[in-house]
């Protein structure tokens, strides 16, 4: 490995340094506040480190790695969104009597293996970052380990995860009898060819279904709820954007680089799972009392638009994935960020009747949630409404109007659950209330500020973030 290579990976290897730096922090002093600003400080160094790492790209490092512009934009996401995750989770167990210290080394490990995913060029590249991200997660959704509900929902993560791994394992099986190679170029070279043999194609299939699991698309979607409740709230925002973000960029990279759009079998095997889950999720979110419940099931069905874009094939849907996507973070932290910052040692804010009257108690608090509901819904001056015009777009210059058709529709659907909590928020508050509201920190209001500003500059003016996507992916085209 050259000095090339090693600054095309500085910002992966800060992280892992960062991780280990933190395990001896805490060795020596024992401090939640000291830890969570090392963890921050790594991150810091970690951003810095791309001026290094951009003029060294597109690099291909050994068979295992590919840095290029599209893997340095979704590690940069990865990177803001646990910089995010640490800061809501630094006011998250501020007050609860736990051992906090080691959280941080856990999210920063589930982040390398994230920046691992989005640069992996092989099967065993892919596998262990997805391991080294699934077992940080085990924990994550566990913790604090003194809660029954926490780790109820980490033992459902882990069975189910466990469970998936082994069909990824597998189908890579299968695909390397077949193809005799695990590289994915090779695998992408027999794979345009046409040449599917039961072999190839079943190991697909396999593949397909562990990335279906992580995606949580119906019908391997049955974790999500119960995960997203059982989970800590800042545990659920990193589960709901950058686990899934992390897959839906290798999904791009590997199946894009297959040419699997232009597979009449991969199209309608990836439209069932499109449709299933855009109508599945908003459907279900119906019947939900629970804010992380119904933003678990709208998780799904985001999932399945995304799909559409996907299926678009070529560059231009890979960058429309890639805007959603960025949108789609930006939401979830402030909706996540919301909850976390009213939960209190009681537990998470997150029944729908927690927040009837927060207009009256907590007016930014709510301005704020009203704001991300509203772009998940996809209303216009937001970033979810630029971000599913996109979808849209993208979907009909394809030709694949039955997928668009069933976007708009279950959008429609969708706008429903996201009003209950709305009208919940400015309706009359209740007499009693059955559970006291923390108030906002300062710096969660920092944190909860930029977010709004960023989702309504950019549902206003997306044209720099649109010009900034395209040229860091053009190398991917």
């Amino acid at each position: 490995m050259t000095g090339h290579d090693l600054l095309a990976l500085l910002p992966m290897i800060i992280i892992a340094s960062t991780s280990v730096v933190v395990m001896l922090g805490i060795a020596l002093h024992r401090s939640h506040g000291f830890t969570c600003a090392l963890a921050l400080y790594g991150i810091y160094l970690s951003a810095l480190s791309f001026a290094f790492a951009v003029p060294e790209v597109p690099r291909r490092i050994t068979p295992l790695i590919v840095v290029d512009g599209f893997a340095l934009l979704y590690m940069a996401l990865i990177l803001a969104s646990c910089a995010i995750t640490v800061i809501l989770s630094f006011f998250y167990f501020k007050d609860r009597n736990v051992n906090r210290e080691e959280f941080y080394i856990l999210l920063l490990l589930a982040t390398l293996g994230s920046m691992v995913l989005v640069c992996s060029s092989h099967f065993a590249s892919f596998f262990l970052g997805l391991e080294l991200l699934s077992i940080s997660l085990y924990s994550l959704i566990a913790y604090p380990k003194s809660s029954h509900r926490h780790a109820e929902a980490g033992m459902k993560y882990l069975v189910l995860a466990a469970t998936s791994s082994a069909f990824l394992l597998f189908g890579m099986a299968l695909v390397y009898a077949d193809a005799g190679a695990m590289d994915l170029s090779a695998i992408a070279t027999k794979a345009l060819r046409g040449s599917y043999t039961m072999p190839f194609f079943g190991g697909l299939m396999l593949i397909l279904v562990g990335i279906a699991f992580k995606l949580a698309l119906v019908p391997f979607h049955m974790w999500t709820p119960d995960v997203y409740e059982g989970a800590p709230a800042p545990v659920t925002a990193f589960i709901a954007t950058v686990s899934k973000g992390a897959i839906f960029a290798l999904l791009l990279r590997y199946f894009t680089e297959m040419g699997s759009q232009n597979s009449p079998s991969m199209l309608m095997i990836f439209g069932a799972l499109s449709i299933a889950s855009m109508i599945g999720g908003n459907l279900l979110a119906l019947f939900q009392n629970n804010v992380k419940r119904i933003l678990a099931y709208s998780s799904i069905a985001h999932m399945g638009y995304l799909l559409v874009a996907f299926l678009a094939g070529g560059a231009a849907g890979a960058q429309v994935v890639t805007f959603y996507l960025i949108t789609y973070f930006i939401t979830n932290f402030g909706a996540f960020g919301v909850i976390t910052f009213l939960s209190n040692a009681e537990g998470d804010a997150e029944n729908i009747e927690c927040y009837r009257g927060l207009a009256w108690r907590r007016p930014a608090a709510a301005a704020v949630f009203t704001a991300m509901l509203f772009s998940l819904a996809g209303i216009p001056l937001t970033a979810g409404f630029i971000g599913k015009f996109y979808l849209i777009s993208s979907g009909a210059s394809s030709g694949l109007w039955l997928l668009t058709v069933t976007l708009a529709l279950s959008s429609v659907i969708g706008l429903f659950y996201y009003l209950r909590i709305i009208v919940s928020l400015y309706s009359p508050p209740a007499q009693k209330e059955t559970y006291s509201l923390s108030m906002v920190p300062f710096a969660g209001t920092i944190v909860l500020a930029v977010l709004t500003a960023l989702l309504l500059c950019i549902g206003v003016y997306p044209g720099p973030l649109i010009e900034g996507i395209t040229t860091l992916m053009g190398k991917f085209s």
